[in-house]
Order: C-alpha cells, then structure tokens, then sequence
C-alpha cells in the first residue's frame, strides 16, 4: 500500500496546469480527491469530488479543509510580464487571500500535511537561485508583487511552525512551468503558450519580445506534479526548487515551436519590448537529494503541448472569446 493510498487529499486549483496532472496521479495512487477551484466542473477529474468554491472567502476554504488528511495548495494567479506590470493587483490581492485563508483553514482543520505552492518569482535575479538564498535579497522588479504575496505566504508556514509546531508544512518553488491546459489567454499568457498558440493560429511574422537571449528554467506540469507528490509524501519541510537546471534561450525555445511546424513561419525580433531577467536557472541539488528528476525534456513538452493545442483550439478559443482561423 503506497503512502496515497485512501488518503482523503484536497488539492486547489484543481482543473489548472498542475492541478489535473497531479489530480490524476493521486487517483492512480488510490487516493480520495477533492478539488476546489471556481473553474468549470466539467474542466475536473470525473473521479474527484469537485467544490466550486471562491477561496477568497475565508468560510469557503474551512469547509472545503473539513475531513482531509492533506492539502496541496496549488490555486493562483498566472499571467504574463505585461499582466504583472499593468494590473499588479489582479496578482497581489487574490493571491495573499488565497494563500493566507488556505493555511489558516488547514491549520483550524487538522490536516496533517499541508503543500504550498510559491514560484521563481520569489527570487532576486541572479545566475542560478539557491532555495537559502531568497531572505538575503528582494525579488526582481519584474515579479515584484506576485513574488511578494508568494513571500508571505512562506513567511505565514514559517510563522505556523514557530507557533503551532503545525505540519508539516512543504514549500515548492516551481521554475516556468508549462504543458497541456495552460493558460493560453492571447491577453495573458505566458512565453511557451502565447509563442504556440500565435504559431498554431497562423501568425507570419511571428513577433516575439526582446532579442532572444534571456535564459530560463522550464518544467513540464507533470514533473513539477510528481515533484510535490514526492515532497509531501517525504514530509521535507525545506524549501524545494522544482525545474529542470537547465538553461535555454527564447530563441532555443522559439525555434523548438517553429520546428513542429509544417509551413515555418519567418520570425521577427521585437528589441523595444521588455525581455525581462537575462538568466534565471534553478540549482537543483535539493531536490535530486531526495529522488527528484525531470523526465520530460523540452523538446518533447513543447511537441505535446503543441499536439494538445491544435486538438483543442476551437474550445480554448471559445473559452477565451477568440476567433480560430
């Protein structure tokens, strides 16, 4: 018997990027799930038990917590630089409630492991982020509000331990996460969904931001999934970098997009748009210290996403009010 096995697990965010590879794999392991999210139930797992619920509302994450043996706090808000630097409060404000109510209700509950999801935004620019090194600095101007709210709500599980001796409580900090059911919002997505989705719908030229050069650390849904499954079930309480320590470029990137194209589109570098941090890479010694590794490289990821995307265009369109070609 595996250690998911009967465990009654909530997971937030649900039906989103992460939500439903881990939601699938905590099935697979025997698990009882319950998903909150205030997405589309028809968007859930159809073996999960699915409360469309606005977490904001403190009463709201004190019932969805009631009976659950774990809580892998994945809801918040994902958007591109342009969204971060136009509506700071569409990140700030929902994420602080999220993350504040959600641990306040897990603890008030009993639950005995309790996941929180924080983000490389966290982190000051810098070669290569070090899981110690995040209090010594601030994060970058470029992810400054969505990297404070994440900030506090790992301050709050810090606060918990020196208080309660609650947990444990686990901390992930994944790197630029991607792969099928991302958010593909022409508005709002980011750098892998928006390049396919404007490649797949026929954009030609293919404008993309800045001049190709920045460096990132990209990871596929289903690791970071399988990363939190194996941070839980060890109960490590230290925070955990989830990516891939890998270094591509966006220009790497783009021409993996183009590649998986039958009629090449020519591209076209827009150098008076933001690019944002010149690197950005995970150290990964943590988390290889306690059995993780990534399996799913780039190349593959983008060639499956890309796959999803056309099979599912006409409804992400719809869903995002956009005309398919």
């Amino acid at each position: 018997m595996g250690f998911y096995t009967n465990k009654k697990i909530l997971v937030t965010g649900g039906t989103g990027l992460i939500g439903r590879p881990l939601v699938e794999m905590l099935i697979q392991e025997g698990a009882q799930v319950r998903i909150a999210s205030l997405d589309d139930p028809s968007r859930a797992h159809n073996q999960a038990e699915f409360k469309q619920v606005d977490l904001t509302q403190f009463q709201n994450c004190v019932d969805v917590c009631v009976g659950m043996d774990l809580v892998f706090h994945l809801a918040g808000i994902k958007g591109s630089p342009k969204m971060a630097k136009e509506k700071p409060a569409s990140f700030f404000v929902p994420t602080i409630l999220f993350n504040t109510n959600m641990m306040e209700a897990a603890r008030r509950s009993g639950v005995g492991r309790y996941l929180f999801t924080s983000t490389v935004g966290v982190y000051s620019p810098a070669e290569v982020f070090y899981e110690d090194d995040v209090w010594k600095t601030f994060p970058s101007e470029n992810d400054k509000f969505a990297g404070w709210a994440k900030r506090m709500g790992e301050l709050q599980a810090e606060s918990y331990k020196i208080e309660y001796n609650w947990g444990p409580v686990s901390i992930v900090r994944p790197a630029n996460v991607y792969g099928p059911y991302d958010n593909f919002d022409p508005q709002n997505a980011m750098v892998i969904p928006s390049l396919i989705r404007r490649a797949v719908d026929g954009e030609n030229p293919l404008s993309v931001w800045g001049d190709g050069s920045p460096i990132r650390d990209f990871i596929h849904a289903r690791d970071v999934a399988r990363g939190m499954m194996l941070v839980m079930e060890k109960g490590e309480t230290r925070p955990i970098n989830l990516g891939s320590g890998k270094g591509f470029t966006i220009k790497d990137l783009v021409e993996m997009v183009v590649k998986n194209m039958d009629s090449k589109p020519e591209i076209v570098w827009d150098t008076t748009k933001p690019a944002g941090d010149a690197k950005r890479l995970m150290d990964m010694t943590r988390a290889s210290s306690i059995g993780f590794e990534p399996r799913v490289s780039l190349e593959e990821g983008i060639k499956e996403t890309m796959e999803w995307y056309k099979h599912n265009k006409e409804e992400i369109n719809k869903r995002y009010n956009v005309f398919a070609n």
